[in-house]
């Protein structure tokens, strides 16, 4: 449903100019707006769901995966975290896009009395929006700290566990394989404070949390092993009381088939393998996080400093608006960045502590494959330029392309003022 208020209003809001009345061009715009934000809510459900795998279990009977509460799936901690920061990038990336077009109209001397309204707008929502995402992003931290240990580890290449008061990396070079981050410079408390919300409680490092993968691996071998022999007899009752003592670590056992096919033959080396398997890419982690921080910092000091200009009636002070047409691309790199945090540091689950990602890997052809893939880059790469085209002519037109033309003093080119 979702998709389909999204999809049929885009279109209705971007050819509707002249055909709707005002108000009916303001409903299919919130519609938009709407079906987005609910796309946002069920993909980002999913996903959370993927990220901490609440409210289902394993059942042995039909051998699957099965959703046990969606009231659980629905209110899931991870998803409800990532929803509303996600969102929130959303609007803090609208802001970029409005406070860079005002300032290309500004530059340019064109519709000045709208391009000032608009920056004006744009600089305090994306202010708010801006620091909105900072303080949702913190709520994403400390929901790792109960769900995702090894991601909180990873980026911030914490290798032993940090005693209270943790302190937060500010700059380093992780190094995977001395297991050690070179020249290191901490931020006392800042970690604690956003891991745990407290200063008296350790954060865990990456060497213990692979001991205790070590362990559930080796737990994991003994639920396979219970299952398999549920396979050959599902009424034997020592082998089900046997899996219900190690069901939870089902996925780590599994982590095994990368190396052998049956994981009970496993030996102690490759179990410590697949242990270490748990650990992402801790140099990517590390730098994609602080990139996609960065940034972020950086635009609130952009709208921070638009709206101080804004309300000292200073809109038209050159460096400003030549910073607003600057950071436009600024926000889409944080966005990946974030996407790529949330996904590598996801690896190597599928499905985190149940599915490795290398057995849910597609039974399709690699023909089948790059068909679908080629078929889908056109498809959305066409879309893509489309949708880019719409943007640029409608911007190009400008706010008064379906309305009288303003007067020749409305529409003068406004003198800037240079920068202080």
């Amino acid at each position: 449903m979702a998709f389909f208020l999204e999809a049929t209003f885009v279109g209705l809001m971007f050819f509707g100019w002249q055909k709707l009345s005002k108000q009916g061009h303001l409903f299919t715009t919130f519609m938009v707006a709407l079906g987005s934000n609910l796309s946002a809510l069920w993909i980002l459900i999913a996903n959370g769901w993927m990220q901490n795998p609440v409210g289902a279990a394993f059942n042995t009977d039909t051998m699957r995966m099965e959703v046990t509460s969606f009231r659980e799936v629905l209110f899931n901690p991870v998803a409800q975290a990532k929803f509303v920061h996600t969102v929130a990038a959303g609007y803090t990336t609208a802001s970029v896009f409005v406070l860079g077009v005002s300032a290309i109209m500004l530059l340019s001397g064109k519709w000045p009395r709208v391009a000032k309204r608009s920056f004006a707008v744009a600089a305090a929502f994306g202010l708010a929006a801006s620091l909105s995402v900072v303080v949702l992003g913190d709520e994403s931290g400390y929901a790792l700290t109960d769900n995702q240990k090894m991601k909180l580890a990873a980026l911030e290449a914490m290798w032993e566990t940090e005693p209270a008061p943790a302190g937060l990396t500010a700059f380093g070079i992780p190094d995977q394989k001395t297991h050690s981050t070179h020249a290191a410079i901490k931020i006392p408390y800042v970690l604690g404070l956003i891991a745990t919300r407290s200063l008296d409680r350790p954060v865990a490092g990456i060497l213990p949390l692979v001991a205790v993968a070590e362990t559930r691996v080796e737990n994991g071998v003994k639920a396979y092993d219970a299952l398999e022999r549920l396979k050959a007899n599902p009424a034997d009752p020592r082998a089900r009381a046997d899996f219900e003592l190690s069901r939870r670590d089902l996925g780590y056992g599994l982590l095994l088939k990368r190396y052998v096919a049956d994981p009970r033959t496993a030996d102690k080396a490759t179990i410590q393998k697949a242990a270490w398997d748990t650990v992402p890419d801790v140099p990517v982690m590390f730098w994609v996080f602080r990139l996609m921080a960065g940034i972020g910092f950086l635009q609130i000091a952009v709208f921070g400093a638009a709206f101080v200009l804004v309300t000292l009636r200073r809109v038209d002070t050159r460096w400003i608006l030549w910073t607003a047409v600057a950071i436009m691309p600024l926000p889409w790199i944080a966005a990946e960045s974030g996407w790529l945090l949330a996904e590598l540091g996801r690896q190597p689950w599928a499905v985190a502590g149940v599915l490795p990602t290398f057995l849910g890997a597609s039974s399709l052809t690699v023909a089948q494959l790059w068909t679908t893939i080629i078929g889908f880059t056109l498809l959305y790469g066409t879309l893509a330029v489309v949708e880019v085209g719409l943007i640029v002519r409608t911007i190009k037109r400008g706010p008064y392309a379906h309305h009288d033309q303003p007067d020749d003093g409305e529409a003068a080119a406004i003198h800037l003022s240079p920068a202080e």
